[in-house]
């Protein structure tokens, strides 16, 4: 993974929007870097379905040579020769998936020392710190972490790549990235954008 790939690193099922394929469509064409497929909350897709919005997420993905992850699900994830894998604290993904996919991407959530230490001892390629601030797509966020513990890792681990997630908008992005991270991971300020390009355009400071 490279540290550039973390810029501006978009997250989005179809609970997160009415038009997912054609939101998604627009930020790859907008310049997001990379792209996390994650089906979950309530109305989640299943079976079938899941695995179709899931491959027309990748084709898409292709077609703008922008990686393409999965979010915690290890067979889809080898079935359909994803990118990597996006894995959190609760999950069992890390291992498993570096067993059975050589040279795949391996991304995990972080919230504390202890745990960012476990990540890259355990090999994966980038962290996800967070949540930075508030935020209303996940329901079981842990509580906001600030820019403290990011600053903390980044001097701790100067090269290793780090995108800041939780709550980051047009707004606070910069400071973000002044906190340490490569990028920013975003979900709501892409969907609900009116104006998807000068959105990406704000949140990787290209004002």
């Amino acid at each position: 993974m490279k540290r550039n790939d973390l810029n501006v690193y978009f997250i989005m099922g179809t609970a997160n929007s009415k038009q997912p394929l054609e939101i998604l469509e627009k930020a790859l064409q907008a310049g997001i870097t990379c792209f996390q497929f994650r089906e979950k909350g309530e109305g989640r897709l299943s079976g079938k379905s899941y695995e179709s919005f899931a491959r027309a997420c990748q084709k898409l993905c292709r077609t703008y040579n922008v990686p393409f992850i999965v979010n915690d699900d290890v067979e889809l994830a080898l079935k359909l020769d994803a990118d990597g894998i996006h894995v959190g604290q609760d999950d069992e993904g890390i291992t498993e998936f570096r067993e059975r996919a050589k040279n795949k991407i391996i991304g995990v959530s972080v919230h504390d020392e202890q745990e960012m230490a476990l990540a890259v001892q355990s090999g994966a390629d980038y962290v996800g710190i967070g949540p930075i601030y508030p935020t209303k797509s996940k329901s079981d966020a842990k509580p906001p972490a600030g820019l403290n513990f990011l600053r903390k890792a980044r001097s701790q681990y100067p090269d290793f790549p780090i995108v800041g997630i939780g709550g980051i908008n047009e707004m606070n992005a910069a400071e973000v990235r002044s906190a340490g991270a490569d990028g920013v991971a975003v979900i709501s300020v892409i969907c609900e954008s009116p104006n998807i390009e000068k959105t990406l355009q704000e949140l990787s400071g290209e004002k």
